[in-house]
């Protein structure tokens, strides 16, 4: 028999309804915030990927030459592909781009917990602005979308960062730029390395870009930078290095976190410059959403990223977006219980006791599924009124027609409520308005 390839996924009707549960959600969320869904090609030149994150993405792809002697790959990503979209018709687009997606991207990776080859992405990116209102709109969605679900406060956290802020901290250093974002690679792995591992990899950091210094000393400011963990301790930790820069900066952090306040999310928020998302083509803002509770998985993760569509191609074009992936959602969603049952497709189920009354439930079917509403029914028409219902339980409707004798005799139709075990009749010109009424 043959089996599914290691890391990805069959959805069965009960798993596949869960699925489509989220990707609603998702979809229904960024609606909400005005932004507008776009699609892709799930293969891409791999250079589009190299461009982007450099030669040694090529390990993490499902890459190969196609028929056509081309070198390609499955998307790992939307970001990128994004960019293209967004360069080729940039002069006629309209700004701020407010554009969100859901789709499958594939990765060519160890599999652990949380993490497969083939996952589902929930892409929101707002492009052509470069106030931080961009940002918390942003975060805010983020936010907006786990508050749909269910989730609390005391269930996700969102730790807000800057990269921006660590070169200006980094450049009171000394640090040359090559060295910061050599430095910041290093820092992006501190969480999941001892203190002396981050020290030998620090050294080594630096080595590779001809850099020297102290590395004790860098390693003690490195340290105490990364713990800040509120506006308040930035200021005080850069009182004395002020400059223009610095003083911008955290105007912009102000005003974000105002506008974060202002809509009820600060409780979500927490500053935490020890996130600072290893990838370099982050600018700015940078964030990642984390369980705040239990394993801490990470749920998605963002921030500004101002030059990627010009080094693709395009115009000089601000952007900021974040990426929320269904494996390790759904995890937690089910951990918390806080995903629904089976999502049943039937809404009416037809019960009809001989060929004449199967006759007149198969019109009434028609009528039914013209208005939206999804109908069954048994194909075989000489089963008795128990095994009928039995049937019209297990299919999950809400409702059952019933189509007897008596029912016949006086031109209607016995309604069954399946939720709430109560019926009545009703005269059959009057079962879809009936029923409509109901579903909508």
């Amino acid at each position: 028999m043959f089996q599914t390839l290691p890391g990805f996924r069959e959805f069965y009707p009960e798993d596949c309804s869960i699925r489509n549960h989220i990707f609603r959600i998702w979809k229904r969320s960024a609606r909400a915030f005005g932004f507008l869904e776009y699609d892709v090609p799930v293969l891409e030149p791999l250079e589009l990927y190299i461009e982007k994150s450099g030669e040694e993405i090529i390990g993490q792809l499902f890459n190969f030459t196609d028929k056509g002697g081309r070198q390609v790959s499955l998307r790992p990503e939307m970001t990128p592909s994004l960019a293209r979209l967004v360069a080729a018709k940039a002069n006629g687009l309209k700004r701020p781009v407010k554009w969100f997606s859901v789709g499958e991207n594939y990765r060519y990776e160890r599999q652990q917990k949380g993490r497969l080859r083939a996952f589902y992405q929930f892409n929101a990116d707002i492009l052509g602005e470069e106030g931080s209102g961009a940002d918390a709109e942003c975060i805010a969605l983020a936010i907006h979308t786990l508050r749909a679900f269910g989730l609390q406060s005391r269930d996700v956290r969102i730790r807000l960062s800057d990269r921006t802020l660590w070169m200006l901290f980094l450049e009171n250093l000394s640090l040359s730029t090559a060295a910061a974002e050599a430095v910041l690679l290093v820092v992006d792995k501190a969480e999941r390395v001892s203190a002396e591992k981050m020290k030998e990899m620090l050294g080594l950091a630096l080595a590779k870009v001809g850099e020297s210094g102290n590395v004790d000393v860098l390693m003690n400011e490195l340290q105490v930078f990364r713990t800040l963990s509120s506006l308040e301790a930035i200021e005080e930790k850069l009182a004395r290095k002020s400059s223009d820069a610095l003083v911008n900066r955290l105007v912009a952090w102000r005003s974000l976190i105002g506008r974060l306040d202002a809509m009820g999310l600060g409780d979500y928020v927490q500053v935490d410059m020890g996130i600072v998302r290893g990838l370099a083509y982050y600018t700015g803002f940078v964030f990642e959403v984390f369980q705040a509770d239990g394993e801490g998985r990470a749920l998605a993760g963002g921030g500004r990223y101002d030059h990627l569509v010009k080094k693709l191609g395009g115009p000089d074009m601000p952007a900021v977006g974040f990426a929320m992936g269904d494996v390790t959602l759904r995890n937690l969603l089910e951990e918390k219980k806080l995903l629904p049952n089976f999502i049943n497709a039937v809404d009416v189920f037809m019960v009809a006791m001989g060929e004449d009354a199967f006759r007149l439930a198969l019109a009434d079917a028609v009528r039914l599924r013209d208005q939206g509403l999804a109908v069954e029914y048994p194909f075989k028409t000489d089963q008795a009124l128990g095994k009928q219902m039995k049937l019209a339980a297990q299919s999950g409707a809400s409702f059952a027609i019933i189509y007897g004798s008596d029912e016949l005799a006086k031109s209607g139709v016995t309604l069954r409520d399946l939720r709430a075990g109560e019926e009545s009749f009703v005269p059959r010109e009057q079962v879809v308005e009936r029923l409509f009424a109901v579903f909508g």
